[in-house]
C-alpha cells in the first residue's frame, strides 16, 4: 500500500472513532439525565434482546468505554 492510501484509511478510521465518541457522548448525557426511578435496558450483542439493567453499573461502563474510545483515537 502507498502512503497515501494509508493516510486515507487512517482518516477514515479517526471519523469513524469521532462518530462513535461522539454517540457514545451523548448516551452517557441521557443515562445521567434519568430519574434515579427510571429503568434501563442493555441490548445484548449481536441479538435484538434486552435484559433489564442496573442504571449505576451502565453509566459506568458506557464511561469506561468512552475512555477506551478516546485513547484508541490519541494512539491514532
Amino acid at each position: 500500500m502507498s502512503s497515501d492510501e494509508t493516510f486515507e484509511g487512517q482518516s477514515a478510521l479517526k471519523e469513524e472513532l469521532n462518530k462513535k465518541i461522539k454517540e457514545q457522548k451523548i448516551v452517557l448525557d441521557e443515562l445521567s439525565n434519568l430519574k434515579k426511578t427510571r429503568k434501563v435496558y442493555i441490548q445484548q450483542r449481536n441479538s435484538n434482546v434486552f435484559f433489564l439493567g442496573d442504571r449505576s453499573q451502565t453509566l459506568s461502563s458506557c464511561k469506561k468505554e468512552l475512555d477506551i474510545m478516546k485513547k484508541e483515537l490519541q494512539d491514532l
